[in-house]
């Protein structure tokens, strides 16, 4: 679990990140999760196709459910392919969930998928707990990034 907020690059391996999470929320903490795939999202998958930017995940009956994910159809596979926005399950041990459940009960607080990516041969997601930000928080990220960018702009000039 890596606790921490901000923005992380994309990972060599990532199939598909979801950007728009940090703009959007403040992530507190991350969480890795197996999830459960059928054979053709598996193949679509190691193409690397999938958008995860309306996505999030929910907690119903003990088990946790990522609701939003677009796994296109996998070409070859014509007419036995996949529902491309069907639910899928997410595994996480028991004591995850409990506590994952317990967090997002309070006002305000959400599960977030940030990463799809494959590792050791098995796909997995991100998901991070987090909160929406306000407007005036995305401005202040949105200041934040333009300072930045200016700080690296005149290293990088005066370096020359």
């Amino acid at each position: 679990m890596a606790k921490g907020r901000g923005k992380r690059k994309a990972a060599p391996g990532d199939v598909a990140t979801n950007r728009q999470a940090a703009h959007r929320y403040l992530l507190m903490e991350r969480i890795e999760a197996g999830i459960v795939l059928m054979g053709t999202e598996v193949k679509s998958l190691r193409e690397g196709k999938a958008q995860l930017k309306d996505a999030y995940a929910t907690i119903r009956d003990g088990e946790v459910w990522l609701v939003g994910v677009y796994i296109p159809p996998y070409g070859p596979a014509a007419r036995d392919n996949h529902d491309p926005e069907r639910e899928r399950k997410l595994l996480l041990h028991g004591r995850e969930i409990a506590r994952l459940n317990s967090k997002t009960a309070e006002r305000g607080w959400t599960l977030v998928p940030t990463r799809l990516y494959f590792r050791d041969g098995r796909a997995k997601v991100e998901i991070a707990l987090a909160r929406g930000k306000d407007t005036h928080d995305k401005r202040d990220s949105i200041r934040e990034r333009d300072v930045a960018r200016d700080v690296a702009r005149e290293l990088r000039d005066a370096m020359r």
